[in-house]
């Protein structure tokens, strides 16, 4: 049956009592449930059915009003929407440059730091699902340290593919081959395993020497809040 709802009463013929409404209420605004558009309301009588129109007026609660503007109080909920990060807010070329030297600093504590500013989540607008992140430079890779005997004892694996292809080595042996490896692979694990994962990877430059090629990009500090960081000598 359809009803065009307007200012006067329908009768029509028996039908189920039941309530048709326009829209489906949804809460508009604290503490009160609310809707902007009319619902029809069907009432079964003895011999016929009366349909009548409620107009519904989406207005902010007189002790709610001071979190609006005077032309919001009768518009939409802006305070329930949920905010998702489009295009233009993860340029790439947009976002800041950091520079970190890895000189005796903790492995640990600086691959931490490391991934929480290219994960993005030092930021109000941080999500998840999107690269929201900064670039990290880090120089003096060969000379982080580590706490302990892991200097010794720390192993590294990889693995040829062939049978009886496993290569294992120390943090030291790894440290004098290739130095950049290890602070790779300590941010790498702290990143998410996919395609952002690899994607956010990209963020980070890691360099052997106190030189690095990013003097265009105008890198700063690397603010680190961790007073535990470096090594006590």
């Amino acid at each position: 049956m359809a009803v065009q709802c307007s200012s006067s009463v329908i009768f029509a013929s028996h039908s189920p009592a039941k309530t048709l409404s326009s829209s489906q209420n949804k809460t508009l605004f604290l503490g009160s449930s609310i809707s902007s558009k009319p619902s029809v309301v069907v009432a079964k009588t003895h011999r016929a059915t009366q349909i009548s129109c409620q107009e519904k007026t989406a207005l902010v609660p007189l002790e709610q009003r001071w979190m609006f503007e005077e032309s919001e109080i009768n518009g939409p909920d802006i305070w329930n929407e949920t905010w998702y990060p489009k295009g233009a807010d993860h340029v790439n070329t947009d976002k800041p440059w950091y520079i970190v030297d890895a000189t005796d600093k903790i492995l640990g504590r600086l691959a931490s730091t490391i991934a929480i500013h290219i994960r993005g989540k030092n930021l109000a607008t941080y999500t998840p699902s999107v690269d929201m992140g900064a670039f990290v430079i880090v120089v003096n890779a060969e000379k982080v340290a580590v706490s302990g005997k892991k200097r010794s004892q720390k192993l590294y694996r990889r693995h040829s593919g062939r049978p009886g292809g496993m290569t294992v080595e120390t943090f030291d042996q790894l440290q004098q081959r290739i130095p950049e490896r290890i602070l790779e692979h300590a941010v790498r694990g702290m990143l998410p395993k996919g395609r952002l994962g690899r994607q956010l990877f990209n963020h980070l430059k890691v360099y052997e020497g106190p030189d690095h090629p990013h003097d265009a990009q105008k890198p700063i500090e690397l603010p680190i809040r961790d007073k535990r960081i470096q090594k006590q000598r």
